[in-house]
Parts: structure tokens; C-alpha cells; sequence
């Protein structure tokens, strides 16, 4: 009986209807979601000049549609970082700040809590770069702290191995020293070649018929990309074409730079690589997949946040 007439008083009905019209208020008019985007036409368009920079042509639909998508969630991320404060506790921000007050000499005479007020104020982290960039790289922190990337198991690795032989496959390599003739004395490889057969000169009493050279004359363990880095393109391809065999001359072998009288001293030849060999590349990618999946999954829950316009 005591509770009907707790029920019966008036205040409990308004308590009661104000309550219900409190919740649907908030079911049907919920509060607006902070938007992000759309980009600016003037990024979009630097967006395309750099893919087309990079790649020598401009990007497909689905390409752009991708990069609009990564540009709208470093916006989210940044906006997110700035709702957070976490730029507020921030040294890089703080010095960055400090930094670009400074450079406009701005805040002469102020002590330096006062001097990174004011470029709060002036609301400088909002239009630099930098400071973006830190605060996307500390939101990411945060998420990977929240939903942390599980590390690499071995059966990972080793089914990884397995899956890459052929790409991890080891190059030949080619220990080599050479004797070069620059442009001005091309016309002395032939007669060089052959004092080097007929004295049975070995590859350091030859240097003494050579041009300089910067990068020098002994080569070891090269693969044939990094003799192309050394040669050129050219030199590699003439020289596997002569078949090396070590402990012979070659040449004259033209390069980039000129003609090469080249002794051969060890060839390596092709092979698949070992575990041990490559499981430091293969732990870092294995990492890295899974830190990119992580973020992934964690942007999920917070674009649902945020009204996109792209």
C-alpha cells in the first residue's frame, strides 16, 4: 500500500514522463556525429600529380577512390587525437609549436609556457603538417594498444618461408676485380688484354694500366643488381652473357662509363635460401601485416563515429 501511494504523487509521474521523453529524444534525435571531409579539390589534384609522379600515369577510379579512403583516415585519426587532447601533452608538439611562433618572432619577451600558449591560441597545430603527422602516429599507438597485433608463431614463419621460397631464392653472386679504360682510351682494352695474357699478369699488377675509377676495383659477393648499381645495366648483361668462369680475364666488357678488362675470381651460384637466413625479413613483414590488420580492425568502430563526406 505503501508503494501505490508513492506511485499516486504527482512528482513521480513527472519524474517518470520526463525520463521516457529524455530517452526518446536521445533514440530519435540523437546528437550529431563530428564530420570529416570531403578533400578539397586541391588536394585531390595533388594526390593524382604525386601517383602520377610516381608511377608515370594517372590513377585508375579504384586507385583514387583508395587514397581519398587513407586521406579521410588521417583526417579521423587527427581529428580523434585533437578531441583526445593528446596534443596538449605532447614534446614534439610542444617544440613544434614553440618552433613556428619563433620563426613569425612572435611572442618576444614571453617565457615559454607563455609563448606555447599563444600558438595554441593562434591554433597553429591545426594547419601544420608535422604536428598532423605526430598525432596520426600517436592515435595508431593507441590503438595498437588497445587491440595489440599477436606476434609471429613459428609454424607462421616457417609456412611463410614456405610460400616465398621462390621470391627469397638467393641471387648468383660474382667476386670480380677489373682494370677500366674511360672513354679517352678505349683504343687500348685490345693491346692491354693482350699484355695481360702474355705476361700472365694478375689482376693487382694489372691495375697499373687502368683509369681511375671511384668506385673502385674490387668487387665482392655482388649480386647482379648491385654490380648494376656499380656498372650499369649494360655491364651486367655483357657480362653474363661472356659466361664467367673464376680465375679468367673477360673483355673487354663495355659499361656505362666505358671498357673493362675483368679477372673473375669466385662465382656463387643460385640458390634457394635458408630459414635462418631470411627469418629476421620474414618476422618484420609477418609483424608488419599484423600491426596493418590491427589498425585496420580498429579503425572499424571509430569511422561508425564520425559522418565521412568523401
Amino acid at each position: 500500500m505503501q508503494a501505490m501511494s508513492w506511485l499516486n504523487r504527482p512528482w513521480i509521474h513527472f519524474v517518470i514522463l520526463g525520463s521516457v521523453l529524455f530517452y526518446l529524444q536521445s533514440a530519435l534525435f540523437p546528437e550529431p556525429k563530428p564530420v570529416v571531409g570531403p578533400i578539397s579539390g586541391e588536394r585531390l589534384a595533388s594526390l593524382e600529380q604525386q601517383w602520377i609522379s610516381a608511377t608515370g600515369r594517372p590513377p585508375s577510379d579504384e586507385q583514387l577512390d583508395r587514397m581519398v579512403s587513407f586521406e579521410l583516415d588521417r583526417d579521423l585519426l587527427f581529428q580523434q587525437a585533437l578531441a583526445l587532447e593528446l596534443h596538449l601533452h605532447d614534446p614534439v608538439v610542444y617544440q613544434r609549436l614553440l618552433r613556428n611562433l619563433r620563426f613569425l618572432n612572435l611572442g618576444e619577451g614571453q617565457s615559454e609556457e607563455e609563448q606555447y600558449q599563444q600558438a595554441l591560441e593562434l591554433r597553429f597545430h591545426l594547419g601544420d603538417e608535422v604536428i598532423k603527422r605526430r598525432m596520426i602516429q600517436v592515435m595508431q599507438q593507441l590503438l595498437l594498444a588497445y587491440n595489440p597485433p599477436p606476434a609471429p608463431t613459428s609454424e607462421e614463419l616457417t609456412l611463410e618461408f614456405e610460400q616465398r621460397r621462390s621470391e627469397l631464392r638467393r641471387p648468383p653472386r660474382y667476386s670480380i676485380e677489373h682494370v677500366y679504360f674511360d672513354a679517352s682510351r678505349e683504343a687500348e682494352a685490345a693491346a692491354a688484354a693482350a699484355s695481360i695474357s702474355e705476361l700472365n699478369l694478375s689482376a693487382e699488377q694489372a691495375l697499373e694500366l687502368s683509369s681511375p675509377f671511384l668506385p673502385g676495383y674490387r668487387f665482392t659477393s655482388m649480386s647482379p643488381a648491385q654490380l648494376a648499381r656499380q656498372f650499369g645495366a649494360e655491364f651486367v648483361d655483357n657480362l653474363l652473357s661472356a659466361d664467367p668462369t673464376p680465375g679468367t680475364w673477360l673483355g673487354p666488357i663495355r659499361s656505362t662509363y666505358g671498357l673493362h678488362l675483368v679477372y673473375v675470381n669466385e662465382v656463387e651460384a643460385a640458390r634457394d635460401a635458408r630459414l635462418d637466413e631470411v627469418q629476421a625479413q620474414l618476422q618484420r613483414d609477418l609483424e608488419t601485416r599484423a600491426k596493418t590488420l590491427a589498425l585496420e580492425e580498429s579503425m572499424v568502430p571509430l569511422r561508425e563515429r564520425y559522418e565521412l563526406l568523401r
